[in-house]
């Protein structure tokens, strides 16, 4: 496995020392430092507005390098947070040697890397999002005796200058090809970057959303990533927001990841596949027949599940942190609006994607000259949560997520939670509105959204995950917007809405 994972790696690091990211030490990454003309080290932290901040060493002797990397660096922690006080605002940020990646962009050559915040006794700060997604993955792993592993799917729209050939159908931009998608290159250079930076993806293409507006066209991109152990997921979606964006400006592009981009078009969310392993195996399907869903479902998934179901309303606080994210969250726009779940559906909370459970061989059958093949395609089956948008804090997010799939291996009833919210059918035609009318709804501002936060917190600070001072700091902030009847109020007001999303436009 491990060879696998080395050949071709992308990340020069990994490529130069031939280890896996986990096993690199300060060591290896002076080694790589030295013998790789390295003239400057970058510490990358996520501070409380979801954005990455850097703080630049130049190099000038090993002593100091071998200092930064063991002692880390000072930091005003009340300039990042807003839940730390001027009075006591000191935290060490201290470089993780897994994250090391060249930076890409940098003319002088710089090598960053991730780093984790500490207390002013040396602890790691328990009230950071890192350190609250690494309690979310431990408590899963205490209670479940298995893995949670997780992979996002990152859309944004490439804004630039219509060039009036080869003119796109509006709202028909999936999967185009050049030359009715214009920013299909600098979709792969992104790919290519992020890759560089540790990145797994799994693929890229062009998204529904397409149009023109006041001379510019407006296209949407999604890159869809691997699955990881959740910490590193997070990670790596906030790295490729990153290079993203440093990409667009240095081509002259405008990027957003906005989930409202303008009335009557595809917003952008934040899907969140996951899966549970064991061993390294998935344990998402069994070989049980499951004639009541369209995908055999293991129980285990199924706790996964019913624990979102439950947990949904509240789930929105991290996902979904400013108010243009509940005009994307509205019926009829491939956003979900209701409690549900089922297979294959885009109509759905969380839905169950195609997996490889045929057991046909599709490669033998497309290719007559390959011989049958015994590959284990059940490692691909993943359950996607379908609400969260690009405002999402990535790590409180993925913590939330990760707590609500611990919450079904402990509710009660969670099989039978499961089914109950289980739907085959799109609930939004007409011929189906008994069964909507069964269905909890998603809150539909910031401040409904805190509500659902409040009433459910105590399931997000068990076992010591959310701290009660961050639930605080997250409730206050969403509330802060005092938008409960916004949707209401300017829905038909095109000009108030634009005046929104200009607001909101480089959120997260």
């Amino acid at each position: 496995m491990a060879n696998n994972r080395l050949a071709l790696n992308a990340n020069r690091v990994v490529a130069f020392l031939q280890k896996l990211p986990q096993e690199f030490t300060k060591q290896d990454i002076i080694r790589f430092i030295e013998e790789n003309g390295i003239k400057m080290v970058n510490f990358m932290y996520p501070g409380g507005d979801g954005k990455l901040k850097t703080l630049n060493f130049v190099i000038s002797d090993r002593a100091y390098l071998e200092t930064i990397l063991t002692c880390g660096e000072r930091v005003d922690g009340s300039s990042l947070f807003s839940f730390i006080q001027a009075s006591a605002s000191d935290l060490y940020v201290l470089p993780r040697f897994a994250t090391a990646f060249v930076d890409p962009f940098s003319e002088i050559p710089t090598l960053c890397l991730l780093c984790s915040y500490f207390d002013k006794d040396g602890q790691p700060l328990a009230s950071s999002p890192e350190q609250t997604l690494r309690r979310a993955a431990k408590a899963f792993r205490d209670v479940t005796g298995m893995d949670y592993e997780a992979m996002g799917e990152l859309e944004y729209y490439v804004i630039k200058p219509a060039e009036g050939v080869y003119p796109a159908i509006d709202q028909r931009g999936y999967h185009e090809s050049a030359p009715y998608a214009k920013t299909n290159d600098f979709r792969t250079r992104c790919m290519y970057y992020i890759a560089q930076t540790g990145g797994q993806i799994k693929y890229g293409h062009s998204e529904v959303g397409n149009f023109e507006q006041d001379g510019l066209v407006y296209e949407q991109n999604e890159i869809e990533f691997l699955p990881v152990p959740v910490c590193e997921a997070a990670d790596q979606l906030m790295i490729a927001k990153w290079v993203i964006r440093n990409l667009a400006w240095r081509e002259g592009l405008n990027v957003t990841f906005a989930p409202k981009i303008t009335t009557g078009k595809a917003g952008s969310g934040l899907h969140v596949h996951m899966r549970i392993t064991k061993d390294g195996r998935n344990m998402m399907l069994t070989d049980e027949p499951r004639p009541q869903f369209g995908t055999p479902l293991s129980d285990d998934a199924l706790r996964m599940i019913a624990g979102m179901m439950d947990l949904a309303p509240s789930i929105t606080a991290f996902g979904n942190k400013n108010p243009t994210s509940y005009f994307r969250l509205v019926p009829h726009q491939e956003a979900p609006t209701n409690v549900c779940w089922g297979d294959r559906n885009r109509s759905v909370l969380v839905r169950v994607p195609l997996g490889w459970t045929a057991k046909a061989d599709m490669s033998a059958l497309a290719n007559p000259l390959e011989k049958s093949s015994d590959f284990d395609t059940t490692q691909k089956q993943t359950v996607e949560m379908r609400s969260p948008d690009g405002s999402a804090d990535i790590y409180q997010l993925l913590s939330g997520l990760c707590v609500a799939c611990r919450h079904g291996f402990e509710m009660e009833g969670a099989l039978e939670v499961a089914e109950k919210n289980y739907v085959d059918v799109n609930i939004h035609d007409a011929a189906n509105a008994d069964k909507l009318a069964t269905l909890a709804q998603l809150p539909d501002s910031c401040e409904a959204s805190a509500d659902c936060l409040a009433k459910q917190r105590a399931a997000f600070e068990a076992h010591g995950v959310f701290s009660a001072t961050m639930i605080d700091g997250i409730i206050a902030q969403l509330r802060s917007f005092g938008d409960r009847t916004l949707r209401a109020d300017i829905s038909n007001d095109k000009a108030k809405i634009a005046a929104l999303v200009e607001e909101y436009f480089h959120c997260g």
